[in-house]
């Protein structure tokens, strides 16, 4: 195995240790007795699993260390972080947690997406599955509302139009803006998947013999 691939089965094993100092702390606030400690070391766990991920990259590409195992446990890793913050920032008690859409929104993206890359592979035989644009932005913003959420910068707004007043937390902006990416980068990838299967003439009209 690869020195690549050690790092990156590294950061898969992180994923539970950070989940547990998360809930741990949750389970503090909750308490009325926080321990600022396990905040810290939850925030630790994900910032060195986090740049592992350059790191087994530079060296995959460094030293030839590319493999197939890599090409799967790499965006597993990835992905495996990322909605593991998520989720447990949502329900863990920490000062501010993530609206229930959120995780929602972002799990059923990634859910059509695996879902169609299947159809696709088992219809077309091949997958064409480029990252997007908007989906490195709904990832980028993602990742700023995880750390404002960890680092606790969260700032109380208050918007008065006329007699017409609400109440916001700073951290919100980052969320409606991943949420709002996160659901033009999943219809961008239908969009493009239809588009794969109707070259394929799978959107075609067939008797019935033929199917």
């Amino acid at each position: 195995m690869t020195t690549a691939n050690k790092i990156t089965i590294a950061r898969i094993l992180m994923i539970p240790c950070f989940v547990m100092m998360a809930i741990y702390y949750g389970h503090g606030v909750r308490s009325g007795h926080p321990q600022d400690w396990q905040r810290w070391c939850a925030i630790s766990i994900f910032v060195v699993a986090a740049a592992s991920d350059g790191i087994d990259g530079y060296i995959a590409r460094r030293y030839n260390q590319k493999s197939r195992l890599g090409m799967i446990l790499d965006p597993v890793a990835d992905k495996g972080l990322l909605l593991a913050g998520i989720l447990t920032l949502s329900f863990s008690n920490w000062s501010y947690e993530f609206p229930i859409w959120f995780p929602v929104l972002v799990i059923a993206r990634d859910l059509i997406v695996m879902a169609g890359a299947l159809t696709l592979h088992f219809l077309n035989g091949n997958v064409q599955l480029r990252p997007s644009w908007t989906g490195k932005t709904s990832t980028a913003l993602q990742m700023i509302a995880l750390a404002m959420a960890m680092l606790q910068l969260t700032f109380h707004k208050t918007v008065a139009i006329g007699s017409w007043r609400t109440a916001f937390d700073f951290i919100d902006i980052p969320v409606g803006l991943a949420g709002l990416f996160t659901a033009i980068s999943g219809f961008g990838y239908v969009v493009n998947g239809i588009g794969q299967l109707h070259a394929k003439g799978h959107g075609d009209p067939k008797p019935w013999s033929e199917i």
